[in-house]
Parts: C-alpha cells; structure tokens; sequence
C-alpha cells in the first residue's frame, strides 16, 4: 500500500491534472516504516487505472481558485503530470501505453518503487545518485559503451570529471574482463590524462606525450602503409584537387611498384638526374632540384657541380660561370659525359628516414615530370614549401615503418603539439585504427573484438565552423569520422566525444550519437541543437540545462528507458583529470 495524495481531475492526450489533498504539501512521510518523497517538481506520482499502475512525473504545479461560500474563498493545489511508463506484475516498462481516468488516485512512491524504474543498481557501476530522489544509480554498462557516447558542458561544468569517471569506473571492475577483447585510445588535446587518470597500473597503459617544439617527446609508431598513402599526404601537405593531388599520386604508386626492387631508389636518382642534364629541352630549375636531390643523397661532389651552373634565358640552357661550356642535350654531351656522368653514376641511396625519402621522391618526382612536360613548376613550388616546414615537425612525433602496440589503453596526449599537429595526428590515428580494425573483424558477426575511440575537446578535430584550413581537408577529415560514426558499430569501433560546444561539430556526427551525458550549456545555438537532435530529451530535463550545478549531467540515450538528471561522484583527487581551476586565493596570498 502507499499513501493517497490526490484524484485525477483532467486528462488532455498525455497531459494530466491531478488535485491533490490538503493534507499532502509534505516534503517527505514515512508509512509502514517506508519512506516518501512529497510532490514537487519532477517527483514520480502513481496512478492507479484499474489493475494498472501508471507512472508518472511532475512536470508543474499551481493553485486553483474555488469558492467556498459568497464570503469566502479557498485554493487547491494542482499539479500537471506526464506518463513515462507503467508497471506490470511489478516490472517498469517505459514508453505511454496506458492512460488514467477522471477520478483515478494517485499516490506517492516510495524509493524501492522508484529503484525500478531506473533499474536494479549493479553495485560495481555506481557513478553517482539521481539528483531529486538522491538514490545511488548505476549505467547499464553492457548496453552503453558498445555505443557512440557524447558528453557536452561548457567549461568548469564537470564534464572531465564525467568522462573520466565513466571509463575509471569500467577499468577499475571490468579489468580483466575487458583485457585482451577491448582496446582504449584517449585522444587528449590538454595532457589531462598523462598522470594515474583512467588506470594507473603502467601495465595496461601506454602514455606518448608527443612534442613537437623539441626532440626529447615520444614518438608514436604508424605503419607505412598509412604514411604512405595519396589521400593522407595530400592532407598533410593541403595538396591542391587539380595540380598537386595527382603528383602525390604519381610518386606514391611509383614507390608502391618499385619499393622491393633492390636498388631501385638509387637507379631512379640515377635515372632521373641523367633525363634532365641530357635534356634537350632544359628548364632553369632543373639546377635547383639537382641541387636538392644531391644534398638527400650526400652526392656533395655533383651538388657542388650543380651549384656552378648558371642559367642562359636567351639560349634556354645551362653554362658555367668559370670554363666557359655549355650544356647541350643529348646523351653524348661532352659536357656532360666529362663533368657530370661518373658522379651520376655513382650516387647511391643509403638507408633513408620516411621523411628524407619523402622529400627526395617528391624532388625527383617533379625533375621528372618537367622533363617530361608534366606539370609547371609554379604550380608544384608551393607544394615543396609546406613539405619542408612540416615535416620538422611530423619527425618529432611520427615513427614510420612500426606499427603500434597492443596496449589496453593508449593516451596520446597533444599538448606541447603544434596546432597543425592538432588537426592531423586524431585524423591519422582514426585512419589506422579503424582500418586495422575493420580488417581484423572484418568476417566476424558479431565482432570478437572492440576498439573505443575516445576524443577529449572533439571540437578542435569535428569543426564544421574552422576558416584556418582548406576545405578539402575539412571534407576529408569530416568524411572519415562520419564514416565511423555511421558504419562503425558493426564492426565494433565506438566513438566517445567530450566537447564544450557540440553546436560546433558536425550535425551528421552528432545525430549518430546514441547516449548523450549534458552537463550545463548556455549557448543557444548548443541548446537548440540538442532540442533538433536528441528525441529522448524531455521538456523538464531541457529545462534544467543552462542551470545544471557543477558535476550534475541529464542522461538521455538507446541505453536509457527516461531522462535521468545525475549528480557524479567527485573522484579521489589523484585520479581527476588534469583540468582544475586555478586557486588564486593561494596563488596570490601573502607569503610575508
């Protein structure tokens, strides 16, 4: 039995008045030793219809006028509820199936009675209580993480803490369970989970603190197969759709046909360097890229050679400064033939690094392609500029030709990287990963295997808003990430996004979210875009938004039957992520 506290007096399609009984404006009554919450906002109010036990939330209340007598007059409370479900043989079903009755009696509920409606708590997975009835809840962590996961709250509104929080609490009970099957990457723009965050056991944890001001940071391993790639080097390098893409192309199916051939780079140099001195139709920058590709190959006696060519405008060819002689064309030159054949000819490629056979391919790449009328150097020169300046940075944090470790969790932290740095490397790791893995699982229904892609500050990689960047590097990355998000759970590739302003990622990404934790948002055009995306968001759970307290989030997704507003546990503080306030109550106080 409960406690009667009022009888239903409208019904109007899903909305409902019910006027309460005097003696029911408690905050809280105990009955048979059980305790009850009073009506108030967003309280749950029973009715019942029969042998059926309707659920239903406040989601109003107000005072109605009616006459007493001529001289007097009285209030009655009235409050507005919405059904959110039923129970039958006392298990909650969520969804409106059915409807009260004018008359029908509603009643309080008492703690276990509302227990159920959230489900039955997993004592391994409590991350915090439900803010009015301050009941423990715990996630239904099989449903929820093999989900796309979004968490969004301005900043200081405890969304690293949820994130964190989410996957401590699945490492810390679901180690073992998950070790081997699962693999974890945090893609972390603000170094906030280099320290004891998420697991603290260096066993499962692998930390690249990538740095791209010096040499001394880690370098994480990629695969050639990814490098060297025509779609990822046009993006690295903002390659132009018409001109500069089809060279890249050219000079990767070119090392893709002869790259087990032996010898076969320094053949090419040879090869190459002979067609554009032998040319009978030189070109002015042939010098230049002799030069360049000399100083690759430390072939100093030809560069210097090189350097003592001067170029002739009204003969169009090459002659030196100091002897007098001309470069004629053709294979039996004597110029030629005395000066530069035997040191061609001896040029060999030793070992190179992915990034000095990069440069040197792209330099013989395009002598060859002037030498054949391909292209005009203008069009290809601004392409070797942004060559040259990033690759000092991709050397500092890329090391090509490994593939990455199977470690449990892998954080790759991009604080000390350079913005450019920024955009590519989330674009570089979903590539891989989600490849890898496809291919791994890729004749398995369902997957044996998971893989949890988790990007902290999601807006600085899923911007539709960036002016800083061409537009088909937008494209590309965009593509790929909703690509994921759309056909990545059937192979078992999950996304978690955490970002502090969601209207700014791409509305495709957002709408393929299945579980979203919304801690306090401002922003209109935020609120507006959760309203557009997220069928499950009540009325009242919406409300509360721009007003949510510190650490408070309303939970709404697939995995959830109703709208939750949650208050999580604050973490020990050695565990919390990197992203506290400044005290500057003790960082200015007075040390006198």
């Amino acid at each position: 039995m409960s406690i009667a506290i009022g009888e239903v007096v409208s019904v109007k399609g899903v909305n409902i008045v019910v006027e309460l009984y005097e003696e029911s404006n408690k905050e809280t009554l105990f009955y048979n030793g059980k305790k009850f919450k009073g009506v108030s906002i967003q309280e749950h109010i029973l009715i019942k219809r029969g042998f059926k036990d309707i659920v239903t939330r406040v989601q109003g209340e107000y005072l109605d006028e009616r006459l007493q007598s001529e001289s007097s007059e009285v209030y009655v409370r009235k409050v507005e509820l919405k059904p959110i479900g039923f129970y039958h043989q006392e298990e909650f079903f969520e969804g409106i199936k059915h409807l009260p009755m004018i008359r029908d009696v509603a009643y309080l509920m008492n703690d276990q009675q509302v227990r159920k409606i959230y489900g039955d708590p997993d004592e391994s997975f409590v991350v915090g209580e439900i803010l009015k009835e301050e009941l423990p809840i715990s996630l239904p962590w099989a449903s929820l993480f093999n989900t796309h996961i979004g968490v969004f709250g301005n900043t200081g509104s405890g969304k690293s803490n949820t994130l964190t929080n989410l996957y401590t609490t699945l490492f810390s009970n679901k180690l073992d369970r998950l070790n081997g099957k699962s693999h974890f990457l945090v893609v972390d723009f603000n170094g906030e989970y280099t320290g004891n965050q998420l697991v603290a056991n260096s066993d499962y944890k692998k930390i690249y603190d990538l740095d791209t001001r010096n040499d001394d940071g880690d370098k994480f391993p990629l695969s050639e197969s990814v490098f060297w790639d025509e779609e990822v080097l046009g993006i690295l390098f903002k390659a132009t759709e018409n001109t500069q893409k089809p060279f890249l192309k050219r000079i990767v199916s070119g090392r893709d046909r002869y790259k087990d051939s032996i010898n076969g780079l320094s053949v090419y140099t040879k090869k190459t360097i002979t067609r554009a001195l032998t040319s009978t139709s030189p070109k002015k920058e042939f010098a230049e890229l002799v030069r360049e590709i000399s100083d690759i190959v430390g072939a100093h006696d030809l560069k210097n050679l090189a350097l003592q060519l001067s170029w002739h405008s009204k003969n169009s060819n090459f002659y030196y400064k100091n002897i007098n002689t001309v470069l004629n064309g053709g294979e039996d030159d004597p110029t030629y033939l005395n000066y530069f054949d035997d040191y061609v000819e001896n040029i060999q490629v030793r070992q190179l690094s992915p990034f000095q056979e990069l440069r040197l391919r792209v330099s013989l790449q395009l002598l060859s392609d002037l030498v054949s009328g391909y292209v005009q150097f203008d069009h290809i020169q601004p392409l070797l500029k942004r060559v040259d300046s990033s690759l000092i940075s991709l050397q500092r944090v890329f090391s090509i030709g490994e593939n990455p470790g199977s470690n449990f969790l892998t954080v790759v932290s991009l604080r000390k990287s350079s913005q450019e740095v920024k955009k590519v490397i989330p674009l570089l790791l979903a590539k891989y990963y989600y490849s890898s893995h496809k291919e791994c699982v890729i004749n398995e229904s369902p997957p044996r295997k998971t893989f949890h892609m988790i990007i902290d500050e999601a807006h600085n990689i899923l911007s539709m808003q960036s002016n800083r960047e061409s537009e088909s590097w937008k494209d590309y990355r965009l593509e790929l990430f909703e690509e994921i998000i759309k056909e990545g759970r059937k192979f078992g590739f999950y996304l978690t996004l955490s970002s502090q302003r969601p209207a700014d990622i791409s509305a495709t990404i957002m709408s393929q979210i299945h579980n979203f934790f919304i801690h306090r948002l401002v922003n209109d055009r935020d609120l507006l875009l959760l309203e557009n995306s997220i069928s499950t968001l009540d009325f009242l759970s919406r409300s509360m938004i721009p007003n949510l307290a510190k650490g408070c989030a309303v939970i709404t997704g697939t995995s959830f039957d109703i709208p939750m507003v949650v208050q999580f546990k604050p973490l020990a503080k050695d565990y919390q992520p990197a992203s506290g306030d400044v005290d500057l109550n003790e960082l200015w106080k007075d040390h006198t």
